[in-house]
């Protein structure tokens, strides 16, 4: 972890994600989304300066919302191409754009099979 940062204390600070195929992770996100990782050996990446930073660590499991994970939601200025761009890169739109009070958001879930949202105000 980059401790360069001024840590808050007791905040929300890093986030670990479970990876069956942390190498198909690590390219969808970069694909997707333009995120850079830092490897530390075979079984962990990380990634910094997208929002929170945090990281993959391989694993058999996945996060989805059906089985307790927590939900991490992404902003975008423009979800419509942030959709394409899921869509693209591999993702798997698990529940189409729906509105709700403050903007709209959609579900995807990525290669590994953690789930993820992006939401927009717009």
């Amino acid at each position: 972890m980059d401790n360069s940062q001024k840590e808050s204390h007791e905040k929300i600070n890093y986030v670990e994600f479970p990876a069956v195929d942390l190498s198909a992770t690590k390219a969808f996100f970069t694909q997707a989304f333009g995120w850079e990782f830092v490897d530390y050996g075979e079984d962990y990446s990380a990634f910094s300066n997208q929002g929170l930073d945090g990281g993959f660590f391989q694993s058999a499991l996945s996060s989805t919302t059906a089985n307790g994970g927590a939900l991490v939601v992404l902003y975008s200025q423009e979800l419509e191409t942030s959709l394409q761009n899921v869509k693209k890169a591999g993702g798997v739109i698990v529940r189409p754009i729906f509105s709700f009070p403050g903007g709209r958001r959609f579900h995807f879930t990525e290669p590994s099979g953690n789930e993820l949202a992006i939401w927009s105000d717009k």
